[in-house]
């Protein structure tokens, strides 16, 4: 049996050639020392120092070198890899120097300049909510309608068929201008627009309204003196109570997320007939949990009026209404942001604490 090979002299092999292992040295200082950003002696390391380098291509060789001829070939290739080595840690300081020195030109702040240290305020959650009901009937194709805040008392009740003994025209329930016999009014809803609209626009008509209306109230967690509301109107041939009822769903689910639905039962309005209260499928529970806070454990939640439009009112209007029919709803802004948001407390939207509207952001 023979023994190794002791004579094996490893110039022979290509890769541990000291005049290759040379040239791979100075084509890796080259490009070390010509690398001008951090990236390119990345590329650099990466190519005269990475596994398929020719220096680890080298060192690799070594394995396969008889016991004699391994620490020759070693020493070859550890010198010429630390010299790489050295040469990249030194580049690498210098090109870090200079980032850094670069960065603290480009970035500079002058700390000298007076800092705005009022907090940035936010828009009112309200005007928001308005706002995102508006761009859902003008996405519907209807109008949005305006009127004054001080109305004439005709539009506010006679118009709207409210006879001249109800209760919502005595001072306990209308706020009225002085003097008394002025015929002016803080309006008490937004349903004076609408006689307006069908007096100046004509029919066929679809309109909605958002604005602020007075009631003397009681300023409490759950009331306010002034408050806001979106009313609207559609009136053309053939509006039925399906239509009605198909717009109230399509509201509750813009405003309340999917599933959400309204129902309606009989109640009475001087300007619908027929009239019915509007509720709202509870958002918090979806009528599933009996011990819903928000709904009572009944499943639904009271949200607004509604109805057909009365005779009277459209007669009144100018609109004939053996021809045309029409519906008409109402609900409270405010109400509707507390069922969105979860605000337990009225006075919230209205004491001007700017930490109320912060956690809205810029839409709610």
């Amino acid at each position: 049996m023979s023994g190794p090979n002791t004579n094996y002299d490893p110039v022979e092999v290509a890769a541990l050639d000291p005049a290759a292992i040379e040239a791979a040295t100075t084509s890796a200082l080259s490009a070390i020392a010509a690398a001008a950003t951090l990236a390119e002696l990345k590329a650099a390391r990466v190519a005269h120092q990475g596994d398929r380098s020719p220096l680890a291509q080298a060192n690799r060789e070594i394995g396969a070198l008889p016991p004699s001829a391994k620490a020759a070939a070693g020493k070859l290739v550890g010198q010429a890899k630390g010299r790489v080595a050295a040469a990249l840690t030194e580049r690498q300081g210098q090109l870090e120097e200079e980032r850094d020195a670069r960065i603290l030109v480009e970035e500079a702040v002058d700390v000298t300049l007076p800092t705005g240290r009022r907090p940035l305020g936010r828009r009112h959650p309200l005007e928001l909510m308005s706002e995102r009901i508006a761009d859902l009937f003008v996405g519907m194709g209807w109008e949005i309608a305006e009127g004054p805040e001080v109305e004439a008392e005709w539009f506010n009740f006679d118009a709207l068929n409210f006879d001249a003994d109800h209760p919502a025209r005595q001072m306990q329930d209308t706020f009225y201008v002085d003097p008394p016999d002025s015929g002016l009014v803080l309006r008490t809803h937004t349903s004076p627009v609408q006689a307006r609209a069908l007096l100046e626009r004509g029919v066929p008509l679809a309109i909605a309204c958002i604005g602020r209306v007075f009631r003397t109230d009681e300023l409490d967690a759950t009331h306010m003196p002034a408050f806001h509301q979106v009313e609207g109107l559609c009136v053309d041939e053939g509006i039925t109570m399906a239509h009605l009822k198909g717009t109230l769903d399509t509201l509750a689910t813009h405003l309340f997320g999917d599933g959400i639905t309204t129902r309606l039962r009989p109640s009475y309005f001087p300007f619908t007939e027929p009239s019915a209260e509007m509720d709202l499928r509870c958002f918090a529970c979806r009528g599933s949990d009996p011990g819903c806070r928000a709904c009572k454990g009944t499943g639904w939640i009271e949200w607004g009026g509604c109805g057909m439009v009365n005779r009277n009112v459209l007669t009144a209007c100018g609109i004939d209404a053996d021809r045309y029919t029409g519906f008409a709803f109402g609900m409270g802004i405010d109400r509707a942001l507390q069922f969105r948001t979860g605000v337990s407390d009225m006075r919230d939207m209205i004491e001007g604490d700017v930490r109320f509207d912060a956690q809205f952001g810029m839409e709610i």
